[in-house]
């Protein structure tokens, strides 16, 4: 327990300013990494080699694609959740040339589903014309569903209940359900009821222009209801990570996500999308990279989750974002009978739960290790690291714990750290805050970006790391031999 300082003595000195940059906070200021202080370490589960690999080998990532990642409320306001996931499910079947017959089942993850069709795993089986035998299932998991997509597709593989899976997820945030309150809710239901004019006459004379005021959606959590930015901004606060840090990553972010738009390293991975009504302009970029942005003139911006104290920005968080995702997973066996090369195999995944009123964010510092000690790998094996970047904030706070000596001791249990996350290695084509963040749709976007660059780069192991709502965290290593 802390000690209680009696009620006549000076208040505690306040920190000193902190102006360090990305580098120093993940290296020299490590252990300003906020830990719980008691309650023993944290246990986690993790999925390793030996459990991905069953009776017809390894589960193989065979391909996969996206849409553009567009924000709310611009190009594809038009396109639900069921629009945004089919197109890339489509492409992705005529990219594979594949026959839709091999494919066993569909998994699409999904935090906002479309009302009137809630399976969307199911829908996007409908929607690209697949065999009407495919089952279809819809997750959720927060940032994470199409991770979670992907690693349900693969425990399916394992189990022998499938062979060949289409996974993927979609969000659009152009298009979140606006609710009533509860009281119109009741009267709309009393009145649906009702039989006789006066019956409803009477019912409606109950209703207050008040009642009528629409329920504005927050992505707030629903156990401490603080939203993911003011989450967020604790985070930053607790870390003792400075503003400039979080710039420079913001910076990073942009800078590397518009050269690699620029040399086709993204353009490989979309497909071109029409959106309606009139389906006769053709999106094929990102539209939130920002290839003019400056360290200068992220500093301008003001902060939104705590104007007067905080340091997170519009120009260090991800935007709120249309998008959708698909992957084309498979047996070992499966793809060596087909004659398909994959991009490369799942070594080991792990999930990791925290309590979301602590550091709703900071899951992956968690799931990582055990990840990569269930695939027998250190962090200085990992060739490349695809890190989500919800906000630059949760990345610092993430990168710290990974390097923090007192944070491996007290959280996990284990005598050193993970390590440094090198620069160089980290989300080297751009990332969330520049490329976008429809949340449902991200693990399946970050787990094909590692994979096609280590193609490219003709490298062998990629890190994973996703935070989602909930205070959940996921990690999965990758491997192309």
């Amino acid at each position: 327990m802390p000690e209680i300082q009696p009620l006549d003595s000076p208040p505690a000195p306040l920190r000193a300013p902190n102006n360090a940059s990305a580098l120093e906070e993940v290296t020299e200021r490590a252990d300003t990494v906020w830990t719980r202080g008691s309650g023993g370490p944290v246990s986690v589960k993790a999925t390793g080699r030996r459990d991905l690999k069953g009776k017809r080998g390894r589960v193989a990532v065979v391909d996969g694609c996206r849409t553009p990642f567009i924000k709310a409320g611009t190009d594809f306001q038009n396109m639900d959740v069921i629009d945004l996931a089919s197109v890339p499910a489509a492409e992705l079947l005529a990219r594979t040339g594949i026959d839709p017959e091999v494919i066993d089942l569909s998994v699409f993850g999904v935090v906002v589903p479309a009302l009137h069709a809630p399976n969307l795993g199911r829908e996007v089986v409908f929607r690209t014309s697949l065999p009407m035998r495919i089952p279809g299932v819809t997750v959720n998991l927060a940032c994470a569903s199409s991770t979670r997509a992907m690693t349900f597709g693969a425990e399916a593989i394992l189990a022998g209940e499938a062979d060949v899976v289409l996974a993927g997820g979609a969000e659009s945030l152009s298009n979140v359900p606006i609710q009533f309150s509860r009281k119109a809710a009741r009267i709309f239901m009393e009145l649906s009821r009702a039989k006789t004019l006066p019956q409803r006459v009477g019912i409606l004379s109950k209703l207050r222009p008040a009642d009528l005021a629409p329920v504005a959606p927050a992505i707030a959590e629903y156990t401490t209801g603080q939203s993911m930015g003011e989450s967020a901004e604790k985070m930053a606060k607790e870390n003792d990570i400075s503003r400039l840090a979080q710039d420079e990553i913001a910076l990073m972010s942009h800078h590397r996500a518009a050269a690699a738009t620029a040399d086709g390293r993204l353009g490989a991975q979309i497909a071109p999308t029409f959106p309606p009504p009139a389906y006769d302009k053709a999106v094929t970029q990102d539209n939130g990279v920002r290839a003019d942005t400056s360290i200068e003139a992220l500093a301008k911006l003001k902060p939104v989750f705590d104007r007067r104290y905080g340091s997170l920005t519009a120009g260090n968080s991800s935007p709120l974002t249309d998008g959708g995702s698909a992957v084309l997973v498979m047996s070992e066996d499966r793809a060596k009978e087909l004659g398909i090369t994959p991009l490369g195999f799942i070594r080991s995944y792990s999930f990791a739960a925290l309590n979301p009123g602590d550091q709703l964010l900071q899951g992956p510092a968690y799931s990582a290790p055990a990840a990569l000690d269930a695939a027998g790998v250190k962090l200085g094996d990992v060739d490349l690291i695809e890190m989500h970047e919800a906000f630059a904030a949760q990345i610092l706070s993430n990168m710290k714990a990974f390097a923090s000596k007192k944070f491996a001791q007290q959280e996990l249990g284990r005598g050193e750290p993970i390590g440094v996350v090198d620069f160089d290695r980290f989300n080297v084509t751009g990332g969330s805050i520049a490329i976008g963040h429809p949340f449902g749709a991200t693990g399946a976007r970050v787990v094909t970006q590692l994979l096609y660059e280590l193609r490219r780069r003709d490298l062998n192991l990629g890190l994973v790391t996703i935070c989602a709502a909930g205070g959940v965290g996921f990690s999965m290593v990758v491997e192309r031999t």
